[in-house]
């Protein structure tokens, strides 16, 4: 299951149209606003599609909500080209909107109870951090790919890599195991009943309560500031073109932080608290300097919140014990797409009042109330099997 998890989530990331879909916009006459209005549509679309789409990962195949959900993508990428438009494009980011929703509650849902079956659940948070290691290279290789292709055959060039790598993720998630657990006494769930089940288990459950606002906080934060980085950078004085290779070394320390989430999966809560603090102290540090060696300590600070999502993103699968997995994750899913638009709101105010670099180390206070929470809490690891 490892290397199909890999294979799916590094074709998912691996679009070629990533680094390019706002100059496709402006290219086809769209204003700035009008391009800021189809993010909200994206936002909002995966918003109100999450708990819904997760409920029915709980009550259909998640394997074929993995399958249905890039074919979803490769078709807003094909109308882009082939009739632009903001309505098309709009029509396009619902679509995209919806295949985040309902892929993001079954993928980690399905790993978690394939592992489970195999008295193997150690294992899920080194699977889910290699696997978004895997995202992040895909991201990478597509920029370095996408500059040659729309210079040979423009935006027609990248969009049909872009389809591509979308039916190849599909296929991809036909090799997805599926063996749903379920006891003897417990039936089948449908979409209603999944919906009621796993809201039920998260107000009822002070443990999964508290991982869902965990996952809420720390995901959110550092991936929308994530958006504002290349702006960060180059407020220090960077020139533009090198702006791009110091965010070479940005990503690379994501990627290490989510090899190591294994390892840290297994920290006591004060220990894990102190590795928040710790990055949000690397964050502030790095962003305060204003200067290009300044980089060394966003990358580090990235890489400690990338493994700290996947970390706690771990412990609330450990936490749910209902039969509405998907439910539950998908509910913490639209937490986070609520607490990242509350960010995205909140930074150009942050900026204004002390640049790019005060709106970053003022937005590391919400990590420093979870470090002194985790302090005075238990939020121990789950002891699973390692096989």
């Amino acid at each position: 299951m490892a290397r199909v998890l890999y294979a799916y989530l590094f074709l998912d990331d691996f679009v070629l149209l990533y680094p390019v879909y706002t100059l496709l916009f402006s290219d086809t006459g769209l204003s700035v606003w009008q391009i800021s209005s189809l993010l909200v549509i994206w936002s909002v679309s995966s918003l109100v599609f999450e708990v819904p789409s997760g409920a029915l990962a709980d009550a259909a195949s998640r394997r074929r909500l993995l399958i249905a959900g890039p074919l979803l993508t490769a078709a807003a990428f094909a109308m882009w080209v082939a009739v632009p438009g903001y309505w098309v494009f709009a029509l396009g980011f619902v679509l995209w909107g919806l295949k985040s929703a309902l892929t993001s509650g079954a993928l980690e849902a399905l790993v978690y109870e394939e592992l489970q079956r195999l008295d193997a659940c150690g294992r899920y948070a080194t699977l889910m951090g290699r696997g978004q290691v895997a995202g992040v290279v895909a991201a990478m290789c597509s920029g370095a790919v996408a500059a040659p292709m729309i210079s040979v055959g423009g935006f027609v060039a990248v969009s049909v890599g872009s389809v591509a790598a979308c039916l190849l993720a599909s296929l991809s998630a036909m090799m997805f195991p599926e063996n749903r657990i379920r006891s003897a006494e417990e039936p089948a769930l449908g979409w209603a009943d999944s919906m009621t089940s796993g809201l039920r288990e998260t107000r009822r459950s002070a443990t999964v309560r508290a991982a869902v606002v965990l996952v809420a906080v720390i995901a959110s934060v550092w991936g929308a500031l994530d958006e504002y980085t290349p702006l960060l950078i180059e407020s220090g004085g960077v020139a533009v073109s090198d702006v791009a290779l110091l965010m070479v070394i940005v990503w690379a320390g994501a990627s290490a932080g989510g090899l190591a989430a294994g390892h840290v999966a297994r920290w006591g809560s004060r220990a894990f608290a102190a590795f928040v603090c710790a990055g949000a102290v690397l964050m502030t540090v790095g962003a305060l300097s204003e200067h290009p060696l300044g980089v060394v300590g966003l990358a580090a600070a990235f890489g400690v919140f990338q493994c700290a999502t996947v970390v706690v993103d771990t412990r609330l699968q450990d936490s749910i014990t209902g039969p509405a997995r998907a439910t539950v994750t998908s509910l913490a899913g639209m937490s986070t797409d609520v607490a990242t638009i509350a960010v995205y709101g909140s930074y150009a105010a942050l900026a204004d009042l002390g640049g790019h670099s005060g709106a970053f180390a003022l937005l590391m206070l919400p990590y420093l109330a979870i470090a002194f929470w985790l302090r005075r809490r238990r939020f121990e690891p789950r002891r699973q099997g390692h096989a």
